[in-house]
């Protein structure tokens, strides 16, 4: 079996760490190259970078921030948020990333999944999915989480998967900075609707809620952000309760 991944995620806005919850109310978190070197001597799988107000930043601001923090790594790192096109992605990998994440711009031009898929290769192309519950079922989200799209969440998992996307990015807005657990039901449908592995992210609050997603939830991977953020919760003592319970981890 292989080993499951714990990933710390960087929402980054003007150059600085933020968190909030349920995308909103966001508060300082610290540097990003400064946590990212912290979590690489703590022994964490991998770092995802998302650029929470692309829009706002230049390509020049945000290429600085990827480099800093690749610099203080030896491990994969992902990078989203203002990916729209082809030159961004060429923009991301050469300042360090070793994958993009799309977003909004995957909704709006599912072509570029293959495009880029094709260009760098499937590993390095990562389709996140904001999700939200929904009446029966759950919906899409696009531009971090504000805009409803007449897509649900399982149908354009699997048409990402099929257009050439390596991973799922899937987020629960409703668990989003609750630290109330991750949402292993929809964590669940998407996994076993998809032959490419599936992060789970939004919730992460106590051990025991990475044990339920990666059991109860499916999930390939697990990241968090606020746990691990603010010293709350140890990488090293959650691969080791990880360990415990059975579930296969890389530990340092």
């Amino acid at each position: 079996m292989l080993s499951k991944r714990i990933i710390a995620c960087l929402d980054v806005r003007d150059g600085k760490v933020v968190k909030g919850v349920n995308f909103e109310g966001l508060r300082d978190a610290g540097d990003p190259a400064a946590l990212a070197a912290r979590y690489n001597r703590e022994g964490i799988d991998e770092v995802v970078i998302l650029d929470v107000t692309a829009t706002l930043e230049s390509r020049q601001a945000r290429a600085h921030t990827i480099e800093a923090v690749a610099r203080t790594i030896f491990l994969p790192l992902c990078v989203g948020g203002g990916i729209r096109t082809e030159d961004d992605a060429a923009s991301a990998i050469e300042a360090g990333a070793d994958k993009v994440s799309l977003n909004t711009a995957a909704l709006n031009d599912p072509s570029l999944i293959t495009r880029l898929a094709t260009r760098y290769g499937s590993q390095a192309v990562v389709v996140a999915i904001d999700a939200k519950r929904r009446d029966a079922g759950y919906e899409v989200y696009a531009r971090s989480g504000s805009t409803l799209t007449a897509r649900g969440a399982v149908g354009w998992a699997h048409e990402a998967a099929e257009r050439g996307a390596g991973e799922i990015l899937l987020t629960s807005i409703d668990r989003d900075g609750t630290r109330s657990g991750f949402e292993c039901e929809l964590t669940a449908a998407v996994s076993d609707a998809v032959p490419i592995p599936v992060i789970a992210s939004g919730g992460a609050g106590q051990f025991d809620h990475f044990r339920e997603v990666f059991t109860t939830g499916h999930a390939d991977a697990a990241l968090a952000a606020s746990i691990f953020h603010f010293k709350e919760k140890s990488v090293s003592d959650l691969k080791s309760f990880l360990a415990a319970a059975g579930i296969p981890v890389r530990l340092c």
